[in-house]
């Protein structure tokens, strides 16, 4: 499909994440996708390096998901879930339950990882409210991406996405983010900072414990530039939260279903949260969907505390548990098991480790980190930080791939359907687009 510069108008849709007015000057659209390719507007082919937004490892347009989602929407466009429901959701539910670490039991179905956090943040606060304690901070971390609505900013700890955001919520302590430069260009877990589990024991000092609802992290760091967490810093998290009756609250929006090992970051490092968000590849990113799952005791603590049977949480949205998006989800679980996707992502990730690791002897590169099929190759900044990442993303596109950058880091995260042939592809056109820049 080519554009017509007739017909279609750029200036109508206001982008996400964009340089709108450089994006309109050199649009690049996406007009068709299949498997780990997908083809430009002016019919050039595109190999996907980041699996969209780390929402697709099944591959673009899977024709399994296809097929489910049309066939749920042949009886079911649309059913309200406040008061009913549909059996897709019960059964979705049920599956996601399965695969969640044991405990974590009850999913609450919302639209995006957004909405997820913002729901996580309400069910928490409704837990220790039905339990009579009044306790309203929540920490977080330096460099943590939770999403965009105002809880989500609220814990996340880039100031870019906060900067024209002056009304926050309050209460939100931020641990120090765990990256340090005693360990360049290595795979895998680091040793450097784990001592910064500290942070959240200073902050119960601070505050005492009886006042901290929650801590949040990403298991791993994704949007911020894939930041696995040091060798032992999630389970000292686990073990202060126990200590001191504090949830402890993994966003797995970008980990979840096989990204790093396990279906659950939580199942490759062995350490449980109390509460779980999710999204992108729930449905492979075919249909909007995410979900938290919770503890048992948190569900019934608030659902014991409805007076009279009347409604126990008051939150929801309009398409929690759209029919289509549950079709979408089943259908993508099912190919994940059937196809034994996440055995592949996991033998696949040594060699995508040993390819992406060679980048970082290059002059440019300041560090390359990974971790199971995702990794960060962060650039040495130019003249303003942040500048010449655009410059590169659009460089990689026009060079026949696309992978996500933040700020100056390329976050690499390739469909577990790829072949190694499709790892030496992503990678080799991100090296012959860091050689072509000026240094």
């Amino acid at each position: 499909m080519a554009l017509d510069s007739k017909t279609n108008s750029l200036e109508e849709f206001w982008l996400p994440f964009t340089d709108n007015r450089g994006f309109k000057k050199d649009p690049r659209l996406i007009t068709e996708a299949r498997g780990v390719y997908m083809t430009d507007h002016k019919g050039g082919t595109v190999i996907d390096g980041s699996s969209g937004l780390f929402c697709s490892p099944a591959g673009h347009c899977h024709p399994k998901i296809i097929e489910a989602v049309h066939r749920a929407m042949q009886d079911l466009t649309f059913v309200s879930p406040f008061g009913t429901a549909h059996p897709l959701s019960f059964a979705l539910a049920e599956e996601v339950a399965r695969l969640t670490p044991e405990g974590l039991n009850h999913v609450f179905f919302v639209n995006s990882g957004s909405e997820a956090i913002d729901t996580a943040l309400k069910i928490i606060m409704a837990y220790w409210t039905a339990r009579g304690q009044n306790r309203r901070h929540f920490v977080s971390r330096e460099k943590a991406y939770h999403g965009v609505n105002i809880g989500g900013v609220s814990l996340s700890g880039l100031v870019n996405n906060r900067r024209a955001f002056p009304v926050t919520m309050p209460g939100i302590v931020h641990m120090r983010h765990t990256w340090t430069e005693d360990e360049i260009n290595v795979p895998g877990q680091r040793a450097g900072g784990a001592d910064r589990a500290e942070d959240l024991q200073r902050a119960i000092d601070n505050f005492g414990a009886e006042t901290i609802a929650a801590c949040f992290v990403e298991p791993v760091a994704g949007s911020t530039g894939t930041l696995p967490p040091p060798r032992g810093y999630l389970q000292r998290l686990r073990e202060i939260c126990d200590a001191n009756g504090i949830l402890l609250v993994f966003d797995e929006v970008i980990t979840g279903f096989g990204r790093v090992g396990g279906v659950f970051a939580a199942d490759a490092f062995g350490v449980t949260p109390d509460v779980m968000t999710m999204a992108k590849a729930l449905t492979n990113g075919s249909m909007p969907m995410g979900a938290v799952a919770v503890r048992d005791d948190i569900y019934e603590v608030i659902t014991d505390k409805a007076v009279m049977g009347g409604i126990e949480l008051f939150h929801g949205y309009t398409y929690s548990g759209h029919p289509g998006a549950c079709a979408a989800g089943l259908a993508s679980l099912a190919i994940y098991r059937g196809e034994g996707l996440f055995d592949r992502a996991a033998e696949m990730a040594p060699y995508f480790a040993e390819c992406v690791h060679d980048l970082g002897t290059h002059p440019l590169v300041k560090d390359v980190r990974s971790i199971g099929m995702m990794a960060g190759v962060e650039l040495h900044p130019g003249e303003k930080p942040g500048l010449r990442g655009v410059a590169a993303q659009t460089a990689l596109f026009w060079n026949g791939c696309h992978i996500k950058f933040t700020g100056d880091t390329a976050i690499l995260a390739p469909m577990f359907v790829s072949e190694r042939h499709h790892i030496d592809e992503i990678v080799g056109k991100l090296r012959d687009t860091i050689e072509a820049i000026p240094h």
